[in-house]
């Protein structure tokens, strides 16, 4: 499939897909977010793929909202019927949804590892987008703006869920109240990414977390982890967790992949784990749409 706005790439069970408009530094359009969630969709779906990288053309990685529309950038186009003649609003309506949180709520939801590879400038969106990655790797040269206040606006991109709980209630009312740019070192500091790189050892950085995972890891043990661990910060009791890893540890205790796990672990030699996403997940998966899970 051929895309406008991004590139999108698969070699040795790692996908890269790259945000490609550096004339505009990355900025976000609705026609973007749709191929970027057909990117996310592709990737998820594709048993050769083992981890997703998202990194920006250019200097930027993705300065935010394309705001080439002026005062009408935030607006909801009239064809949508929302507002009533009293301007009253449906906010019940679907088309009321915001675009960014569609896109969150997928991104939090896959089973495939993203790696967020931060060239240059995030903000707005581009600071949001980056909270339901996974691993957060950044150049010297980033900076991230929580700047919504700063254009009249409030946080986007499931953004007031993710954030807080990446690097605390506190940095957080700080970022988004004051809007300033906060640089790479803050971010590595704060725990918004995991590392700062030079700017030419970004990608190889990246690259070789995701080989990491790609050739020691079993995919299906990494996309039930992944689930267990994002839905873990909205559980109230470790029973929870206790009852979901029980799940886990008697299901993939019978596993192949558990049997060549630890086969290779004796034989010294890499794995090469049978199981595939598509096809191996257990049944008590996806545990949370269980009406009898408690």
């Amino acid at each position: 499939m051929s895309y406008a706005f991004i590139r999108y790439q698969v070699a040795d069970q790692v996908a890269l897909l790259t945000l490609a408009r550096p004339d505009k530094l990355n900025a976000i359009s609705g026609a973007m977010v749709a191929e970027l969630r057909e990117a996310l969709e592709r990737a998820d779906t594709d048993d050769d793929v083992r981890v997703l990288i998202v990194t920006g053309e250019g200097r930027a990685f993705c300065a935010g909202a394309d705001m080439s529309r002026g005062a009408e950038t935030f607006k909801a186009p009239k064809s949508d019927g929302l507002f009533a003649a009293d301007g009253t609003a449906d906010y019940a309506a679907e088309a009321a949804r915001e675009v960014g949180g569609i896109f969150a709520l997928q991104l939090y939801a896959m089973t495939k590892p993203v790696i967020a590879a931060i060239n240059g400038a995030a903000v707005g969106m581009g600071a949001t987008m980056i909270l339901p990655m996974d691993i957060r790797i950044a150049s010297e040269e980033a900076r991230f703006g929580f700047v919504f206040a700063r254009r009249g606006m409030v946080p986007e991109v499931g953004s007031s869920w993710f954030l807080p709980r990446v690097v605390g209630i506190a940095k957080s009312l700080e970022w988004c109240l004051t809007g300033r740019l906060v640089p790479a070192t803050e971010a590595l500091r704060e725990g918004l990414v995991s590392a700062v790189v030079p700017a030419a050892d970004l990608l190889p950085e990246a690259h070789r977390v995701a080989r990491e995972i790609a050739e020691n890891t079993a995919p299906v043990a990494v996309a039930l982890t992944r689930q267990m661990l994002w839905r873990g910060l909205g559980m109230n009791h470790p029973m929870e967790a206790h009852r979901i890893e029980s799940r886990g540890t008697l299901s993939r205790g019978r596993s192949t992949d558990a049997a060549e796990g630890v086969a290779a672990f004796l034989e010294k030699r890499a794995p090469e784990f049978p199981g595939r996403v598509s096809t191996d997940m257990p049944d008590y998966y996806p545990w949370w749409e269980d009406p009898n899970y408690s």
